[in-house]
């Protein structure tokens, strides 16, 4: 009786042994995606695609750039970086938690205020010497945190160079990133929102009434890098979003994509 356990034992731990590898291979087909939230709709569908052309699954994390990077600063384990601007970027290449040889320009964007659907506020016409404040007169404005999301970046360059920051700089709600900022006007309780294009097409709760000059803000980048953990896989990946399928999403959902097909 114990010689049979014993050898049941032993062939139980030998099938474990012989399996342990595939299993282990099967975990390593996984990416994780750290992503600007701006880019949830676009980079969902580019995923699912990359999956199904490869059988790598990718696992998405998206929230503000500026809290992405914090966290890959401090060894959050993912394999790719994609920011909404080129400051965050910059940040974790100093802290050399990227693969700076991976780093590519993929998407631009660009700025809009929004309203509600139902808002009685029109087109508005955004150029030097545009009152905010007394457009939005006792609502509020909703964008990201001026002084880290890369939305509420922009937004306040913006509003800088056409002269109304000062006089609206109050009347802000700001939000933890843009698809935050994007919800307050959607559900009412924002006015107006400096958003992103491709953010308020997607949203059927708000309308466009203005889009602001090109010129006023630095130009909307969406960098993208393999982290310096990152899986081998990460490579397959970065070259798929530079690729023709990519490319259809992206600019499908309004993105302007900057980088061009990787060479065969």
């Amino acid at each position: 009786m114990l010689r049979r356990t014993v050898t049941s034992g032993l062939a139980i731990l030998a099938a474990v042994l012989v399996l342990a590898p595939q299993i282990g291979s099967a975990q390593d087909k996984r990416l994780t995606v750290f992503a600007a939230a701006s880019m949830k709709n676009a980079l969902d569908d580019a995923n699912a695609a990359f999956s199904k052309a490869t059988g790598i699954k990718v696992v998405t994390s998206y929230a503000a750039s500026s809290a992405l990077a914090k966290q890959i600063e401090s060894g959050a384990p993912a394999d790719i970086f994609m920011s909404a601007d080129l400051e965050w970027m910059d940040h974790v290449a100093e802290k050399k938690a990227i693969k700076t040889d991976t780093r590519v320009n993929l998407l631009g964007n660009k700025l809009v205020l929004v309203a509600p659907k139902d808002s009685k506020i029109g087109n508005v016409t955004l150029a030097q010497g545009f009152d905010l404040a007394k457009l939005v007169g006792d609502g509020r404005i909703a964008t990201g945190e001026v002084s880290s999301v890369p939305v509420g970046r922009y937004a306040k360059a913006a509003l800088e160079q056409l002269g109304a920051w000062p006089a609206a700089e109050k009347k802000f709600a700001m939000a933890d990133n843009a698809r935050a900022a994007l919800l307050l006007v959607a559900r009412g309780e924002a006015a107006l929102g400096v958003v992103y294009e491709t953010d308020a097409k997607i949203e059927p709760g708000v309308k466009i009434v203005g889009a602001f000059p090109e010129g006023s803000y630095p130009p909307i980048t969406y960098p993208v890098a393999a982290t310096a953990s990152a899986k081998p896989e990460a490579t397959r990946y970065l070259q798929f979003l530079r690729s023709n399928t990519a490319r259809h999403i992206f600019e499908t959902y309004g993105f302007t994509v900057l980088a061009s097909k990787p060479s065969t």
